[in-house]
């Protein structure tokens, strides 16, 4: 892979991870819900889950969605409907000083991890670094697609996590929490617009 074609990956990684999404919006909410250190293990569960992804995709997955076109459409719909579902979560999230009583907690790394194959952001993102970037399927263009994403997309889903606990300065009450987590979960069905339409 020539220095041009790295330039290019980089780029991409960068503005696909750094950019609004599923992801992204649970980091920030989880960060002004329960701050940077409770929130690292989500964060790691997506960096570490999407590059497991890319290197499953670039291994012969991909080639599920050429054969049986419907698995697309199987996949869409339970996306849209696992992230419905996500968003009610945020919205209803209990406030800070019940979410003990409520056993509310911060996504694990598993949780993270797994979220990323029902994320409709993440396909496309995995699906477009490796029919761009690693046209010949090698064993060696895969990881290293992978390696460039894991590089870069912590960091870029570590700001959201920051911004979300900076926020957190200014929700000083309930009702402030409650009306975060409510955009926060609008958001999270806003950014379903692109896939459904």
């Amino acid at each position: 892979m020539n220095i041009e074609i790295l330039t290019a990956l980089a780029t991409f990684a960068f503005v696909s991870s750094i950019t609004p999404g599923p992801n992204n919006l649970m980091l920030m909410s989880s960060g002004a819900n329960f701050g940077f250190k409770l929130t690292i293990p989500h964060m790691l569960g997506v960096s570490l889950g999407f590059v497991f992804m890319v290197c499953l995709v670039g291994a012969g997955l991909i080639q599920i969605f050429d054969i049986y076109p419907i698995s697309y459409q199987i996949l869409k719909v339970f996306s849209i409907l696992y992230l419905v579902y996500l968003a009610y979560k945020i919205a209803t999230s209990a406030p800070i000083q019940d979410q003990k009583t409520h056993n509310t907690k911060p996504f694990s790394f598993l949780q993270a991890a797994i979220f990323q194959w029902v994320n409709p952001k993440a396909w496309t993102m995995a699906l477009t670094a490796i029919s761009v970037y690693s046209p010949s399927k090698s064993m060696e263009s895969i990881l290293l697609v992978g390696a460039i994403f894991g590089a870069i997309n912590l960091p870029s889903v570590g700001i959201w996590t920051v911004l979300g606990q900076q926020l957190k300065r200014l929700l000083t009450s309930d009702n402030k929490l409650k009306v975060f987590n409510f955009t926060m979960a609008l958001l999270l069905i806003a950014s379903l617009y692109p896939m459904v339409i």
